[in-house]
């Protein structure tokens, strides 16, 4: 990429030096410019088409274990002087670090993009993406009642500045496709959906065939309609790969993050070296994987991704920390400081988190369970942050009899602990799988891919309606 030129760097320069002599241990600057892109269709019909273009700078201060934020829609050099002014306003002091000279880094981008949204000449055929989706769900049955479709991209580029010296800018896309199919039986109604994501431009729907994402949302629904109750009670759980790993990113991926670590609200917070889960479990945290959708090529503070091993044959072997995670609890910066925009100052964040691939077939987990349930596909649910008790629903379950798969059920919901789970996986698969999603946090809402091969939990209560 070309050298950044968001900010003038001799204004970036004179701002983080007024931060210094104001007594701050650390300031930086947070400069984006979002261009944002997306196409709805409902009832046949295109129902939206809409785009923006948003820019701003955000400034940190840090005193110590404090951090003082505040932002702009201006790069005009007073207003920046005025916003570090009035930050540093009860905190000032003698000044305690000097200046760094700026050294731009010019970091290499591993994930190349053929089509940005900031070249973008593809309304054309976004408009028949979404009408080719909507026509194979409604073809594929007269029980479908309703179908949406989106497609959805941005393009972030940004600027980071600190007083240490650092001074680089690095450029973001992303693209996701979403389809959901409503059917109906009589008064009963079911949803199916899907929604694929990349770190890729428009691109990333060459490889979707818009059918297939379309009928794998419908056949979701549909097989619902009439599934049979599910059974309610302690029971083994087959969960399928991709977005079963959905469990792991909020019961457990949450709680190995700083953010949670520094104030001891993690049940985890003091277990490093130390048996967490059963030795067949090894995940991961990384952002590395080239186009994946939680991939970076940096962090919000600048710091290179990497890839970090959060546990080992079930044992707990690190967390996830930005600078300020860091330098509160002693654990080292892993590539993790992530914020949704310049409106937020960034904290340790998940990037592509998943359990690693094992040595079984689903097959021969099947063959192990002689009563239970077959999880396809996981839904959505609540967790209690500090403690990863969970609540989620199956959005498509099967019933497992004599290690088969039989009769879909409905109304399936998977309850417990995230440390508990950890310990009753007895077995994992080996096909590993990704699934996109938006991950929420105290620095906003940010991509993350979640994932895992399908794997056996040997007891989890399951919430049914039989």
């Amino acid at each position: 990429m070309t050298a950044p030129s968001l900010l003038a760097p001799t204004i970036a320069r004179d701002v983080l030096d007024h931060a210094l002599r104001l007594g701050a241990d650390f300031a930086e600057l947070f400069v984006e410019r979002k261009r944002r892109s997306q196409l709805s269709l409902l009832s046949r019909q295109i129902e939206n088409i809409s785009g923006g273009l948003d820019f701003g700078i955000g400034v940190r201060l840090c005193y110590g274990h404090k951090v003082l934020y505040g932002y702009t829609n201006l790069t005009d050099r007073d207003e920046l002087l005025r916003i570090v002014t009035l930050l540093a306003a009860k905190d000032r002091r003698d000044p305690v670090v000097t200046a760094t000279a700026f050294d731009f880094t010019r970091i290499t981008d591993r994930h190349p993009v053929p089509l940005p949204l900031s070249a973008d000449k593809q309304l054309e055929a976004k408009i028949a993406y979404l009408h080719a989706m909507d026509a194979a769900a409604r073809s594929e049955s007269d029980r479908v009642s309703q179908f949406s479709g989106n497609v959805l991209g941005w393009e972030q580029e940004v600027e980071i500045f600190n007083s240490e010296g650092l001074w680089l800018g690095d450029r973001r896309h992303y693209n996701r496709i979403m389809a959901q199919t409503i059917a109906a039986l009589g008064s009963e109604q079911s949803v199916g959906y899907e929604a694929p994501g990349a770190l890729m431009g428009w691109e990333h729907a060459e490889r979707i065939d818009p059918r297939e994402l379309a009928l794998t949302a419908t056949r979701q629904a549909l097989v619902k309609l009439g599934a049979a109750p599910c059974p309610s009670g302690t029971l083994p759980v087959i969960m399928e790969n991709g977005f079963g790993g959905v469990i792991f990113h909020e019961a457990c991926g949450h709680l190995l993050e700083t953010t949670s670590v520094a104030k001891k609200a993690s049940v985890f917070h003091d277990k490093m070296g130390q048996p967490i889960a059963n030795p067949a479990v090894s995940a991961v945290d990384e952002g590395l994987q080239g186009n994946a959708w939680g991939s970076i090529n940096v962090d919000d503070e600048g710091m290179a991704t990497q890839r970090t091993q959060l546990i080992k044959d079930g044992v707990l072997t690190g967390f996830l920390a930005d600078r300020m995670g860091a330098l509160k609890t002693g654990h080292p910066r892993t590539g993790s400081g992530r914020r949704e925009s310049y409106k937020y100052a960034p904290t340790s964040r998940m990037r592509n988190t998943y359990i690693e691939p094992g040595q079984h077939s689903l097959d021969e987990m099947l063959a192990s369970v002689k009563h239970g349930i077959y999880a396809k596909k996981m839904g959505g649910g609540s967790v209690q942050p500090g403690t990863g008790e969970f609540n989620f629903n199956v959005q498509e379950a099967y019933l497992i009899e004599h290690g088969k798969i039989t009769r879909p059920l409905k109304s399936a919901t998977l309850i417990g602990t995230g440390p508990q789970v950890l310990k009753e996986i007895s077995m994992v698969g080996n096909n590993l799988a990704l699934a996109a999603g938006m991950c929420g946090s105290v620095s906003g809402s940010v991509p993350t891919s979640v994932g895992q091969p399908a794997l056996k939990v040997d007891h989890i209560l399951v919430g049914g309606n039989a």
